[in-house]
């Protein structure tokens, strides 16, 4: 009979893997999203960076290790095969729940998933323990560590509000000393600055987290610790010296050189702390294993207080774990998914948002504008100009597609998130890196007034939908991990099967749906891309406007089918393709207003085009939803069937419109294949086919051949199809009368017809 428990830690060790893969997904938004979101440097050596953090700071995780094994319940409670059991749930719940999160592009923590995971399972084993034995459950406390795990949550939720708040405080102090003019006053206060903030991250990196490393003596620590002062005072001279010469000499911007060292720091953070996440418990339960194996006491027997005793997990394992979490991270597409959330919420600009408002952003935001509008009638008028003046966004340097905050912003972000979380990794508290590294840039965007009038609901809402995940990561965590602990409870060997098939197929369709997500947003990009030549921008805006049209035309084809057939199928269908094309539209709304901003004053009848693209796309997405409003109405509530004239009328409808659209995919890309005339003429015949439809519905009001319902579907359709018909001709007819032109100064010119 094979060794079930040998299978449980080879699982286990699998487990670590994928879970590694699946952590780092989400938590490389923790350490990458500065430095990506600021532009520090080229993508790549920033992935170079938090690279070699991630490879260092594992080494120094080894202190962490014990917080799966006794952090949370009292391991000499249990037996060997219990434990096996508890560790068996949570990394299997981790697996499912850190993987549903980077799917869905959210951050969440992957401490509070750990911790709860532990908590839940083991209070699940703990009551069926006691049930069995017919043991009261108010004993419950003597099988968890109530009181260090009420230290870890209380710590963890605790640093949501220290974060946000330490955050703001240096970002605004950070942004009234330097203003959105970094170059005005980097010379002389830049290298002050950069000083003190490299200095406090390499204390808590080097000093202070050299008590995880597993390959430094206790008497190199001591050392440490008795210099610690002249350590810090050499390093603040060394960095502040360093960097004045650097700007001054060699005109270096020295705030790349902050927002770089504070990425590899708070990657080197990352690891150190969270890493026993991933590998902690498959650790604890081949240590377990081991034991076990090296006693003559059955699983049912042995008591695992070998679990209490102090570790030093082995360096080879921690860098094979690190080399693990940066391949994760060079190849991880969901991990860019978490990574575009943050940034996408803590932007300086306005744009296309992601979250909707509701009722709680927009209550958050109406209680703050009104305190905001009592503090600032008792403020000094001189001290509101000194503050509009330091403030004053439109300082910040020029740029064609700007970053989504400054340097100045990313180097608070990392220098305070990764200083609060070295530090309570040294107090060996589990502390949420997600959390405060998330936390930390909202309150930096805050502080920047990245959040104004036009955009503070949306991002509010985005951050509620952030935290209000994070209270579900602990409630999945909690509950799931005790469903699944009981499930092994009764039957180990298939129980784990089944939960290990189970997985595998979930992750296989979450992979499935984030492929076909990141294909759409893909498809969904509009134009948005700065060209800079009239001949450029018509060159785009045909190649999208082909596949809008087209678009439009399965959409209506839908719609007319789904009606023909009463089909809600169809009906769902055109739902979803409308919803894409009316995505698209609105994001090229955003993209419309940086690009005319970017736009040289020569080439203003750029902006001209796309604005008049913008209005027929607004005017044909209207029609086209009042049109998806009416069918859907109909279809849905069953109502009255088409008669046969109707029915005939329809199909030959649909299929002019679809010879219609085509032929004007065909006149828009302006290859010669078709006059205009073409498309004119095309256009009267549809028209003068509608107008059989406004007799129909004459006639069959008149005789009552028509139910009220069946004229409302006509007439809709009717009216919807002639403003298609009429919208999309004036898209054809403008693309043809903006075909770009040389002038004999070389520069593209078109004629405005009106269109």
């Amino acid at each position: 009979m094979p060794d079930i428990y040998l299978i449980a830690v080879i699982i286990l060790c699998i487990l670590a893997v994928g879970d590694l893969i699946v952590g780092v997904s989400n938590d490389a938004v923790n350490f990458l999203n500065s430095a990506l979101g600021s532009r520090a440097s080229n993508p790549r050596y920033i992935m170079i960076i938090a690279s070699l953090g991630i490879l260092i700071g594992a080494t120094f995780s080894s202190g962490m290790m014990e917080i799966a094994r006794k952090g949370v319940f009292n391991p000499g409670q249990f037996v060997f095969a219990e434990i096996m059991v508890i560790f068996l749930a949570v990394m299997l719940t981790d697996i499912i729940l850190l993987d549903l999160f980077n799917t869905l592009g959210m951050p969440t923590s992957t401490t509070v998933s750990i911790v709860f995971e532990l908590l839940g399972a083991a209070v699940a084993v703990s009551v069926w323990k006691m049930y069995a034995s017919g043991e009261n459950l108010v004993n419950l406390g003597n099988y968890i560590n109530s009181a260090k795990a009420l230290a870890i949550i209380t710590g963890i939720f605790v640093s949501v509000g220290i974060a946000f708040s330490i955050g703001t405080l240096v970002q605004f102090f950070s942004r009234w000393l330097f203003t959105f003019d970094l170059d005005k006053r980097m010379k002389w206060v830049g290298a002050l600055w950069s000083g003190l903030a490299m200095t406090s991250m390499s204390y808590f990196l080097l000093f202070k987290g050299m008590n995880g490393a597993s390959f430094i003596d206790e008497s190199t620590l001591n050392w440490v610790r008795g210099h610690t002062p002249i350590l810090l005072l050499i390093s603040f001279l060394f960095w502040t010296i360093s960097m004045q010469i650097l700007v001054v000499v060699f005109q270096v911007k020295i705030m790349r050189i902050v927002v770089l060292f504070g990425t590899f720091a708070l990657a080197m953070a990352f690891a150190g702390n969270d890493l026993v996440n991933f590998i902690g418990v498959p650790i604890a339960g081949l240590d377990s294993y081991l034991h076990w194996k090296s006693s003559d006491l059955g699983a049912q027997e042995l008591e695992m207080t070998a679990l209490s005793e102090p570790i030093r997990t082995n360096t080879y394992l921690l860098i094979l774990a690190g080399v693990v979490m940066t391949l994760t991270l060079w190849l991880s597409k969901k991990a860019r998914s978490v990574t575009e959330t943050e940034i996408n919420l803590g932007r300086q600009s306005t744009g296309a948002e992601r979250f909707a408002p509701n009722m709680f952003s927009r209550g958050i935001v109406r209680i703050s504008l009104a305190i905001s509008k009592t503090v600032d009638r008792s403020l000094p008028a001189s001290f509101k100009t000194r503050l509009a003046r330091n403030f004053d966004v439109s300082k910040m340097a020029k740029d064609d597609r700007p970053p989504a905050f400054d340097l100045i912003r990313a180097s608070v972000n990392l220098s305070v998130a990764s200083t609060l979380i070295a530090l309570a990794t040294t107090l060996k508290l589990p502390l949420s890196t997600t959390y405060v590294s998330f936390m930390v840039a909202m309150g930096t965007s805050l502080a920047d007034q990245a959040w104004g009038r036009d955009s503070a609901v949306y991002r509010i809402a985005g951050v509620l939908n952030v935290i209000g995940g994070w209270f579900m990561t602990a409630l999945i965590a909690f509950s799931v991990s005790a469903i699944l602990a009981s499930l092994l409870s009764f039957n180990l060997p298939w129980a784990l099967a089944s939960i290990l098939v189970l997985i595998g197929v979930a992750i296989y369709h979450t992979w499935k749906w984030h492929s076909k997500k990141d294909k759409k947003e893909k498809e969904r990009t509009w134009i948005g891309n700065g060209p800079k030549s009239y001949a450029e921008a018509h060159e785009s805006s045909v190649s999208i406007l082909q596949t809008s049209i087209r678009r439009t035309s399965a959409i209506y084809q839908d719609l007319i089918q789904g009606v023909l057939q009463e089909n809600g199928t169809l009906i769902d269908r055109a739902e979803k393709e409308f919803e894409e094309l009316r995505f698209k539209n609105e994001t090229f709304r955003f993209t419309l207003f940086h690009d005319i901003k970017s736009f040289e004053h020569e080439n203003s009848e750029v902006a001209e085009l796309y604005i008049h693209i913008y209005d027929l796309e607004q005017d044909m997405i209207s029609s086209l939803r009042s049109l998806l409003s009416t069918a859907t109405e109909h279809v849905r509530n069953m109502l009255s069937p088409l008669r046969t004239e109707q029915y005939d009328l329809l199909i030959d409808l649909d299929i002019r419109m679809q010879d219609y659209f085509g032929l004007l995919i065909e006149s828009i890309s302006g290859n010669g294949m078709h006059k205009p005339d073409d498309l004119l003429d095309r256009k009267r015949a549809l028209l003068h086919a509608l107008r059989s439809f406004v007799s129909h519905h004459i006639a069959g009001l008149r005789n009552e051949s028509l139910s009220m319902r069946n004229h409302i579907l006509f007439m809709d359709i009717h009216l919807h199809t002639k403003d298609l018909v009429a919208i999309s001709y004036r898209l054809g007819k403008l693309m043809a009368s903006m075909q770009p032109k040389p002038s004999p100064e070389g520069r593209s010119q078109f004629a405005n017809s009106g269109a």
